[in-house]
């Protein structure tokens, strides 16, 4: 295989594989809290303790992919524009 056909087929590859990602698993863990929710912080003591909520994910945790947000998207102009 030349090194041509084999980069195009590996970005398809990989562009085939974010998009089952993104159909399978729409959200992943929020960036900023890593999935907790909150931020966490220590006490007076050294102890790790709870922070406040993430301003974020606003305490879920979670976060919608860019794959599924550019796709809901994409449907939501279709859907509008098919009326």
């Amino acid at each position: 295989m030349t090194p041509i056909l084999l980069a195009i087929a590996l970005l398809l590859f990989i562009t085939f594989g974010y998009a089952s990602v993104c159909a399978a698993s729409p959200f992943g863990n929020c960036r900023k809290c890593n999935g907790f929710g909150f931020a966490m912080t220590t006490d007076r003591k050294g102890r790790p303790k709870r922070g406040k909520n993430c301003r974020r994910c606003k305490g879920h945790g979670k976060r919608i992919r860019v794959g599924r947000w550019l796709y809901n998207r994409a449907a939501r102009t279709y859907r509008t524009g098919s009326r």
